[in-house]
């Protein structure tokens, strides 16, 4: 190590202690290296401050210093948003140590917190106060809401509270040269200028580090009622939806489709998961619904729907859950769909959003298409049809995928099929799992111009260096 970072990992250790900068390359490994394992890069250190005042430190160090910041929640992105490259100079800062509740106001409907709380902590924080924090998705014992925040964490409840940004009140947020960014007002009302927090939500910490929040809070559901539906197509699953708006209206709280084909995988790799149904055809929908009254009777309405909608042939089979343990087996199916896809090949990811009456032309025309194009690919697909994001997942057997031009080639073939359907349909690229290092070749090919030039002013103006997490969205390097 040369002697220039030598003295930076000495005014590191003066700001947070020796024992929260990790430098040796065994113990970066789970911080260097993305959850998929795709991305591998290095760091001169691993920074684990405590305050908020420790960031600004850290950060305005490292402005001085010229060291390259790669913010970091708990690793568990899906396109390596959170993983350093490959140059020398890089510091992961780590939020693991800040972890403190502040404030919770049952009143306000309001929680602040600070950014390394896991996201099942604040879960837990909610309902101790009887209050309930709607942010729900695969990885929330593990994921920590800075990283939610810094990517537009969506989720199985978009459908019913919308996604981190809707939940999202107030913000405190290091600046790339250090300054503190205080906008932790717990306001529902604020017209004063422009709402700046919107800048850092889903910037996926290129524009600043997050380092608390206050979230809004809601009264918890206390009556529920949970189905799985087998249906032949998507137009099916998009007519019972409508029919369930009409019946319901907000109490339909979720609303997530799965191809057979996913849940095959599933079944396959991950066998801590039992699957509580047959396969017998080709898409499964739950459906869940939720009230705050006590005691109220959503079995009754949730199954008049769906009689009615098995009378008129939308759906083939009906599983009402019975009790909380099938509603939740049901539940698990669903949440192991990412470990499911990651030990059954080199996985080709998206994550697309389609108007609504578009969802089922979007998946038929781009499954056959990649299937035309790839016969080998094994395209598995699930998503939250209530909100239009339907994932395309093609799972290739790692054997075909041991030459990295090939593979590189093949997914690039496999994307432009998805992006290009997808705006046939006049959709997005994304819609909760962000751009990072994976998907920034296909924004700068599918995004309208102006968009990258007004992003790109917006970055040059904050972070004039491009040290704060570079490489992410733009290309590499690019400010």
């Amino acid at each position: 190590m040369s002697d220039v970072f030598q003295d930076a990992l000495a005014g590191l250790a003066a700001i947070v202690g020796d024992k929260h900068v990790i430098v040796s390359g065994s113990d970066q490994e789970p911080y260097v290296v993305d959850w998929r394992g795709r991305y591998h890069g290095r760091a001169v250190a691993v920074v684990k401050p405590g305050s908020t005042a420790e960031v600004a430190s850290v950060v305005r160090y490292c402005a001085e210093k010229r060291l390259a910041i790669v913010p970091q929640g708990g690793n568990t992105g899906m396109c390596g948003a959170a993983t350093p490259d490959d140059r020398a100079g890089n510091v992961v800062i780590r939020l693991d140590r800040m972890r403190t509740v502040r404030d919770v106001s049952p009143l306000a409907n309001t929680i602040t917190v600070e950014a390394g709380c896991i996201l099942a902590e604040v879960q837990s924080a909610a309902h101790d106060v009887d209050r309930y924090f709607p942010l729900s998705l695969g990885a929330e014992g593990s994921c920590q809401i800075g990283g939610n925040i810094s990517t537009n964490a969506g989720g199985i409840a978009v459908l019913r509270y919308g996604p981190t940004r809707d939940l999202v009140l107030g913000l405190e947020v290091v600046l790339p040269d250090g300054r503190v960014f205080n906008g932790l007002r717990a306001l529902r009302k604020d017209n004063t200028g422009y709402a700046l927090k919107q800048l850092f939500i889903g910037a996926e910490g290129t524009l600043g580090i997050v380092t608390a929040a206050v979230l809004k809070l809601f009264a918890p559901p206390r009556s529920s009622a949970l189905a799985l539906l087998k249906l032949g197509g998507v137009e099916q699953a998009l007519e019972i939806m409508a029919r369930l708006r009409g019946a319901v209206g907000d109490r339909l709280g979720s609303l997530e489709i799965m191809s057979r084909s996913q849940i095959e995988a599933i079944a396959a790799t991950v066998p801590d998961v039992t699957i509580p149904f047959a396969l017998t055809t080709p898409w499964y929908l739950i459906v869940e619904l939720t009230d705050t009254l006590v005691g109220v009777d959503l079995n009754e309405p949730l199954a008049a729907v769906l009689a009615d909608a098995m009378e008129a042939g939308l759906a083939e089979d009906v599983i009402l859950a019975s009790n909380l343990a099938q509603a939740k087996a049901i539940w698990a199916v669903r949440h192991s769909v990412s470990e499911g896809n990651k030990r059954s090949g080199y996985v080709v990811s998206h994550d697309s959003v389609v108007p609504l009456e578009r969802q089922a032309a979007f998946v038929a025309n781009v499954e056959a298409r990649i299937k035309a194009a790839v016969p080998h690919a094994n395209v598995v697909m699930h998503g939250h049809i209530g909100d239009g994001n339907i994932h395309v997942i093609a799972l290739i057997d790692r054997a075909r995928c041991q030459d990295p031009a090939a593979t590189a080639a093949l997914v690039a073939e496999i994307n432009e099929i998805v992006d290009d359907e997808t705006a046939a349909q006049g959709g997005a690229i994304s819609a909760e799992h962000g751009i990072g290092i994976t998907n920034r070749g296909r924004l700068a090919r599918v995004a309208d111009p102006l968009d990258i030039e007004l992003m790109r002013g917006i970055k040059q103006m904050l972070d004039p260096q491009g040290l704060m997490n570079p490489g992410k969205i733009f290309g590499a390097g690019a400010a």
